[in-house]
């Protein structure tokens, strides 16, 4: 059965995806800032204690799985932040926030995890549309856009690299997702859950193929601008 990390599974996105790959009968490995009893009372390995803003934290689980002989075949990274600001009051102490998770943090895991991926495996990188220049119609949120335009080149970056080597890279868009990550979110959208988010992410990832490899991706599949 494949072996699939999903980093920053402590609610949301990434919590629903761990669910229901697990459900499906996937090995999962639900990397948590904390912790989730839920998950764990349902069969999927927790490893609680990973923060992607810390190398040694990151290096920690990469150590440890290795050391268990653990092979990934799939990677969802979905840790992020979601701060709002406004030009002329901007906190550039949370532009930095944003950045050391939503852009550094999948940079960080996946180079630590390099050498548990094969030939085959597949990366998701989750960020927001927000972070496309093609699709920047109004403005704002500085600090959330920069840190996913930011993301999406990560991820753009990845595939060039691991692509030598026969893993496949897609940059992930959940969609507008209802979670406490979105709640003060501005204007009107109709939300999904973070249930149907994380099916469409997962048939994403499963499409994946070497020659969709490097693209930016709709959990509805749809293919986005940079």
């Amino acid at each position: 059965m494949p072996s699939v990390l999903v980093v920053g599974a402590d609610r949301g996105i990434a919590h629903a995806l761990s669910r229901q790959l697990g459900e499906r009968g996937d090995t999962v490995v639900a990397a948590c800032l904390i912790g989730n009893d839920e998950l764990s009372a349902a069969g999927i390995r927790v490893e609680g204690g990973v923060d992607v803003t810390s190398q040694a934290s990151v290096d920690a689980l990469a150590a440890k799985l290795t050391a268990e002989g653990v092979k990934l075949d799939s990677v969802f990274h979905v840790a992020g932040v979601l701060g709002l600001d406004e030009f002329g009051s901007i906190d550039y102490d949370d532009v930095r926030r944003q950045l050391e998770i939503n852009t550094i943090g999948p940079l960080r895991t996946i180079e630590a995890i390099r050498d548990l991926l094969h030939d085959g495996s597949k990366v998701g990188i989750v960020t927001s549309r927000v972070g496309s220049l093609g699709d920047n119609s109004s403005g704002g949120m500085y600090a959330y856009r920069i840190s996913k335009a930011g993301a999406n080149m990560v991820a753009l970056n990845l595939h060039h690299e691991l692509s030598k080597r026969g893993i496949s890279v897609l940059a992930l868009h959940p969609g507008m997702v209802a979670t406490e990550l979105t709640k003060d979110y501005p204007g009107d959208y109709d939300y999904i859950t973070p249930d149907q988010a994380a099916a469409g992410l997962i048939a994403d990832l499963d499409a994946l193929t070497p020659q969709t490899s490097g693209r930016f991706q709709h959990s509805n599949g749809t293919f986005l601008p940079w």
